[in-house]
C-alpha cells in the first residue's frame, strides 16, 4: 500500500532522506523512530502528497500511484506533527468541515470527537484550546475515514491514559481491515505495543529495520537473570559458563545475561551443583535501550509514561 523506491530529499546542500526503499503491506502497522531531525516527517509527508521527493519516489495504494496522484491522495488520511486550524471555528465545526469534505455519514462527526476526548469542549473555539487539545483535534479529523493508508506523525503524544486505550483500539481495528498505519513516534513503548515492524532512521538513512519478532528475539537476547546464592561453590561460574558464557559471578550474586530459553539451563545447573537459590529477579530487555544502542550518542529517548 505504501512503498518509498529509492526515496531521497534535499534542501539545499542538506539531505533530509537519502535513499529510502522501504515497502508497507495492508494490515501492517510501521513505526519509524529515530532522533529529531532523522527525516521521519518528511518520509510521512512524501506519502501524503505535500512535498516532492527530490529522488526516487513514493507510491500508493494497489495500483502504486505517485503520492502527489490526486487519485493516491483520497487513498490517505494523515495527521502532521503540529496540526493547525481555524482559532474562530469550533472544535466541532472543524471536524464537520473535513466530514462534508469526505462526503462522510454525519455520524462520523460524534464518534472521532468521543475518541479524542473533546466532547467537552467540542463546542469551544479552538482558539481557547490548548496545544495538545489541539493535537486531539487533529487525530479526530485524520480518523474520521477509513482510508486504505494512515500516517500518522506523533499520534499519541497529547493523549491520556483512556485516548491511548481508544487510539491501540483503533489502530487493531484498522490492520485488521486491511489498512497500512505508518507512524512516528517518540514514545518507545506505542511504538512496541502497535508495530508489526520499525524502521530506525538515523541522519536521514534507513540504519536498521526489525519485525516484531526479530525485535523480540534482539530485546531477549539483553535480559538479564539475577541469582543471589547461599554459599557458592567456587567451581559453580565455570559450570554455568557452559550454558551462559556472559554469566558473572560477584560474592553471593550470579549475573546471567542471555536470552530466555538459558535460564532453565542455568537453573538447573546451579542447584545440581548443590547452591541455594535465595532471591531471583529477571530484568527483561527494553526497546529504548536498544535503541539508544544502535542510535549511539544521536538522541536520548523520551521516558516512558508511568
Amino acid at each position: 500500500m505504501i512503498a518509498y523506491r529509492a526515496f531521497g530529499k534535499r534542501y539545499g546542500a542538506h539531505a533530509a532522506v537519502e535513499s529510502l526503499t522501504l515497502d508497507l503491506a495492508a494490515g501492517e502497522a510501521v513505526a519509524l523512530l529515530g532522533p529529531n531531525g532523522s527525516g521521519k516527517s518528511t518520509c510521512l509527508k512524501a506519502a501524503a502528497g505535500l512535498l516532492h521527493p527530490t529522488s526516487g519516489e513514493v507510491l500508493l495504494g494497489p495500483d502504486r500511484r505517485p503520492a502527489s496522484d490526486p487519485v493516491a491522495r483520497r487513498l490517505l488520511s494523515y495527521l502532521p506533527q503540529r496540526a493547525g486550524f481555524p482559532e474562530s471555528l469550533s472544535g466541532r465545526e472543524v471536524v464537520e468541515f473535513y466530514r462534508a469534505l469526505r462526503g462522510l455519514d454525519p455520524a462520523r462527526t460524534d464518534a472521532v470527537l468521543r475518541f479524542a476526548s473533546l466532547n467537552g469542549a467540542g463546542d469551544r473555539a479552538v482558539g481557547t484550546y490548548s496545544g495538545g487539545m489541539v493535537q486531539r483535534l487533529g487525530l479526530a479529523v485524520a480518523m474520521l475515514p477509513e482510508a486504505p493508508v494512515l500516517l500518522l506523525d506523533e499520534p499519541t503524544a497529547a493523549l491520556d491514559p483512556d485516548g491511548l486505550c481508544a487510539f491501540y483500539g483503533v489502530v487493531e481495528r484498522r490492520k485488521r481491515q486491511g489498512q497500512a498505519i505508518l507512524f512516528t513516534s517518540h514514545q518507545l513503548g506505542d511504538a512496541e505495543r502497535l508495530a508489526d515492524r520499525y524502521a530506525l532512521l538515523v541522519g536521514g538513512r534507513l540504519h536498521a529495520l526489525f519485525t516484531a519478532r526479530e525485535l523480540a528475539e534482539r530485546l531477549s537476547d539483553r535480559g538479564v537473570m539475577r541469582l543471589r546464592l547461599d554459599r557458592p561453590p567456587a567451581a559453580l561460574i565455570a559450570v554455568v559458563r557452559e550454558a551462559a558464557p556472559r554469566a558473572v559471578a560477584s560474592g553471593d550474586e550470579l549475573v546471567v545475561p542471555g536470552p530466555t530459553a538459558i535460564r532453565p539451563i542455568v537453573l538447573d545447573r546451579v542447584r545440581a551443583a548443590g547452591a541455594t537459590i535465595t532471591a531471583l529477579t529477571i530484568e527483561e530487555g527494553r526497546l529504548d535501550r536498544l535503541y539508544a544502542e544502535l542510535v549511539g550518542s544521536q538522541a536520548v529517548p523520551r521516558p516512558e509514561r508511568p
